[in-house]
């Protein structure tokens, strides 16, 4: 074989290797399809980026009537879009789409980053793209659900239901797009990302191990990237995306990968462009919902019942609390703001236990079939017998939880002094341990010769072991959870155990459940968006899961079964 024939043969395949993407008859005008309507305007008053200036975009199709709430899409980097001229074009699709009737009659909104612009023209202004787009916090979804989506709604009548709503953008607009149907699934069902950016640009890199870890939750995801995209200081983009459909497909998500040849740019993405709408919009208006086959191997399946959702149980509540389970699985609970603690019968039924309860955050019932309550208002720990008769227990603390062994001891936390104490059976009470920054949850472990106590402000659980006399020693930051992208706090409240020494944390994330190696191996999806405050499990067999969440108390059933303070059992073996 001579050199040059080596060489044809390097070229040819080469150029096989290469693919040619050209904007098929979707993306062209065609005769007789009526065209939408684009308006242009400006967003200057944003108070979540505050100083920051804007371009942004409306699409009307022809066929929008105003007496029919209409469907909305989002694209990120909108002036990228909105062309008709560009590798996307996506009035022009939206017309051939929806006079064909392969998606609804589509309000497209196009809104370009922020700028905060320069004091003058020998200084520099601040460019928010990054800072908007490639975070994994919620800023973003609030920006376009608490401004942009109110100011659009003055004018055009636009869809309340979260499966009539898509989000789409590439690069860092792609994973914005993610981000904020992520963060807010109660408002966005529909994904459609080009080359997104999940990479460590400001911590993207987490979401596919969120996504392995969290229950799933109700969205449809298109994902697109080539085989060249950049490989950079923030890491491989193509891996990253492959990374990306691998969790979602491990989750049990309705979703797509598309793979080309390209590198970071929209050529791919243009030329495939309706064909993913198609994708996207499918089946419409049938909702979607969330995936409840997930591996066999992801741990939230093993741990909840995924025929089941979350029932409320009781609301109109001003701040519950400290939910605590007796030994007929009957679920007590507090509304700290009003003064009273309610009880939750085993059919169901909610009455009220208890008035002029001190201010009561935290609860537990101990062996002697005693409601044990920290009486914050008064500085006090009471217990309460079956007529709501207390005695004082102690006093002189600014108690906030506790835990109490099979011998009637009590362990509780007092945040202001970040102390955790002890209280013997014979009533004396000590400081046990220093230093942890807001120790709030308290839990012992099913065998009762741990303690966890959650640091709220930080992100570790840590966990003691309890000697003879009720000291603790060997403690360390043992359970690691998982933070907001916008704090290192875990937002860590109360806790629960089942009998396989799982521990179940209430976060500002969901529930986070740890295995007995101290990961977090599952994310249950909170029940509403609101404060998680506390969780126990209940009911006559202790496999029904009770949170607490700021104005209401839900239910759930789970496969997994509870441990009592009263029950002492050694857990398995944990898998390491």
């Amino acid at each position: 074989m001579t050199r040059r024939t080596l060489f044809t043969i390097l070229l040819l395949g080469v150029l096989a290797s290469a693919e040619e993407y050209t904007l098929g008859p979707d993306s062209q005008r065609q005769p007789n399809v009526p065209r939408g309507v684009v308006t242009a305007y400006k967003w200057n008053t944003s108070k979540l980026y505050p100083g920051t200036v804007r371009d942004y975009w409306i699409y009307v199709p022809s066929q929008y009537k105003a007496d029919k709430p209409a469907p909305v899409m989002i694209f990120q980097d909108g002036g990228g879009y909105i062309g008709e001229t560009g590798q996307s074009r996506i009035p022009i699709v939206f017309d051939n789409l929806i006079h064909k009737g392969e998606m609804p009659a589509t309000i497209g909104i196009f809104i370009n980053p922020g700028v905060m612009p320069a004091t003058s023209d020998q200084a520099q202004g601040r460019y928010n793209r990054s800072f908007e787009y490639d975070a994994v916090s919620d800023l973003y979804a609030r920006f376009l659900l608490e401004e942009i989506l109110p100011e659009v709604r003055k004018s055009y009548n636009l869809s309340k239901d979260p499966n009539d709503f898509a989000l789409a953008g590439g690069s860092s607009g792609g994973i914005a797009a993610f981000v904020a149907a992520w963060q807010r699934p109660d408002s966005f069902h529909r994904v459609l990302s080009f080359i997104g950016s999940y990479t460590n640009l400001r911590g993207g890199q987490i979401l596919s191990s969120m996504i392995r870890k969290t229950e799933p939750k109700p969205l449809r995801v298109y994902l697109q990237d080539g085989k060249n995209d950049q490989n950079i200081y923030g890491g491989n983009w193509f891996i990253a995306n492959e990374d990306m459909y691998s969790a979602l497909q491990y989750a049990g998500y309705d979703s797509t990968f598309t793979i080309g040849t390209e590198g970071h740019n929209m050529k791919q993405g243009g030329a495939i462009m309706p064909d993913a709408l198609r994708w996207l919009w499918r089946d419409y208006p049938k909702p979607i919902v969330r995936s409840r086959k997930a591996s066999p191997r992801q741990y939230v399946m093993e741990i909840i019942d995924p025929e089941k959702d979350w029932e409320l149980v009781s609301s109109g509540h001003q701040f519950t609390e400290g939910p605590a389970v007796n030994k007929q699985g009957e679920v007590y609970f507090t509304d700290i703001r009003k003064n009273q603690i309610h009880k939750i019968e085993l059919d169901g039924k909610v009455t009220l236990f208890k008035e002029d309860t001190g201010g009561t955050n935290g609860l537990k019932f101990g062996p002697d079939g005693r409601l044990y309550g920290c009486q914050n208002g008064r500085k006090q720990i009471v217990a309460f017998d079956t007529t709501g008769k207390e005695t004082v227990i102690a006093e002189g603390v600014n108690s906030n939880d506790l835990a109490i062994t099979a011998k009637g001891e009590i362990y509780f936390t007092e945040p202001p002094t970040k102390r955790v104490w002890f209280i013997d059976a014979k009533g004396a009470k000590r400081v046990v341990h220093e230093g942890i920054s807001f120790p709030n949850g308290i839990q012992l472990t099913p065998d009762q010769t741990m303690l966890n106590v959650v640091d709220m402000r930080g992100k570790w659980v840590w966990s003691f072991q309890i000697q003879p006399d009720g000291s603790l020693i060997n403690g360390v930051p043992f359970h690691r959870l998982e933070t907001a992208d916008e704090s290192g706090e875990s937002k860590g409240d109360g806790m629960t155990m089942d009998t396989e020494s799982y521990l179940y944390v209430a976060t500002e994330l969901g529930i986070q459940v740890c295995d007995a190696p101290g990961r977090v191996v599952a994310i249950i999806n909170k029940p509403q968006a609101a404060w998680l405050s506390n969780v126990v499990f209940g009911g006559p067999d202790m496999k029904t899961l009770y949170v607490t969440s700021s104005d209401k108390v839900y239910k759930r059933a789970m496969k997994h079964q509870g441990i009592a303070a009263w029950t002492v059992m050694k857990p398995p073996q944990p898998r390491l």
